[in-house]
């Protein structure tokens, strides 16, 4: 009976692939086997011309529109100083910085207006006489008289004395005047080098301000903005930001153009000039000296130029679809680079550009255009910009 037992699992698999056999030869002959699309899918977009205004940045340091070394135009004690003539202190046009001692000026004015006075008394004594010597002169003959009978020279003499005590009496008036030394133009106090009770001669030097009623912004153009510049640009309003988080921005206008190509960089530099940088007059946020500030401004309109990310173009080549939903590859002129995005002209298919490629795309490879691709272009383009 050992057979039996061999020949058991024998005879199960032979029914197994009889009936298997079976349920094929039943099976319906029409059933239709579905056909895989092995086509990649790509998504596109129609785009549209639009003018484009080039937006230039640069970087430069606020620095003063000048700087003074103030130093004394007479000698003396220094008796007193403003408080706010301290290294670090706001001073505005005219505010008194310190002053010298005035006792000898004062007494150098009142004999300056004495000798004036002594001067003009001899004029006017001078002028009587000659017109008495005139009046004698009429009965005398004409040979007799002469200018010096006339006294035109005392009277020239006297004239001269007074015009030298006026310039003397000028000179006294303005040394009693630079007793005080007032601040130029609004300033700031970089650095005081005097004190009460120093004693100071003519030239001294006492502190140096800088101006801060006006600042400028020496910054520079690389070459591939350069060609973007607009036509006039003094004058042309830009926006100067001050920290890196663009909170504080203040207003400036382009003053001039340095005229020099650097030797080292190739660049151009422009200068910029901020009004009132320290807000004195005005609650804007203060732009110190010495700040390291971005720039920007308005450059040339670029006129019916196609915006499309950076990443659609490669060797200056765009892929767009043809009627089929075969890939085109077309040649661009990019214009501009600027935020992610190539500015381009060219003649292409604008109403089937490729928005997302395949992985590598062919020149009349056949793809699938995904439904909604408006909506997944836009998604993508979104989610772009928030990186």
């Amino acid at each position: 009976m050992k057979w039996i037992k061999y020949a058991v699992p024998f005879a199960i698999l032979g029914l197994g692939y009889a009936g298997m056999k079976g349920i094929e030869a039943s099976a319906n002959d029409d059933i239709i086997q579905e056909k895989v699309d092995t086509r990649p899918t790509v998504t596109i977009e129609h785009l549209e011309p639009e003018d484009f205004t080039v937006q230039i940045a640069s970087y430069g340091e606020v620095q003063p529109l000048e700087s003074t070394r103030v130093a004394a135009q007479v000698a003396g004690e220094i008796v007193s100083w403003n408080p706010n003539f301290v290294p670090g202190g706001l001073v505005k046009r005219g505010e008194l910085l310190f002053s010298i001692e005035k006792d000898s000026y004062e007494a150098a004015l009142l004999q300056a207006e004495a000798s004036l006075s002594n001067a003009q008394a001899l004029l006017i004594e001078e002028r009587a006489r000659a017109q008495v010597a005139r009046r004698e002169a009429a009965s005398l003959p004409s040979e007799r008289v002469t200018d010096l009978y006339l006294r035109k020279p005392q009277v020239l003499s006297a004239e001269a004395a007074v015009k030298s005590a006026e310039a003397m009496l000028r000179i006294a008036k303005r040394d009693l005047q630079n007793c005080d030394v007032t601040a130029p133009y609004d300033a700031l106090v970089v650095s005081r080098e005097i004190g009460v009770g120093d004693f100071v001669n003519v030239g001294t030097s006492a502190a140096v301000l800088n101006n801060i009623e006006m600042a400028e912004i020496k910054f520079p153009v690389a070459g591939f903005d350069s060609a973007f510049l607009p036509e006039s640009i003094q004058g042309k309003v830009l926006n100067v930001q001050l920290d890196a988080h663009g909170q504080a921005v203040r207003k400036a206008t382009i003053h001039r153009d340095l005229g020099m190509v650097d030797q080292a960089t190739r660049m151009i530099y422009l200068v910029a000039r901020i009004n009132d940088p320290y807000s004195l007059r005005s609650s804007e946020p203060a732009t110190r000296f010495g700040t390291y500030a971005t720039v920007t401004f308005a450059g040339k309109t670029l006129e019916q130029v196609y915006r499309v990310p950076q990443e659609l173009i490669t060797r200056r080549t765009l892929w767009t679809l043809d009627d089929e939903d075969k890939l085109v590859s077309q040649k661009v002129q990019v214009i501009r680079e600027e935020g992610g995005y190539f500015y381009i002209r060219g003649d292409f298919n604008s109403d089937r550009v490729v928005m997302t490629l395949p992985e590598y795309p062919q020149q009349g490879m056949a793809v699938k255009v995904l439904e909604n691709s408006n909506e997944l272009v836009a998604t993508t383009t979104l989610s772009g910009n928030s990186q």
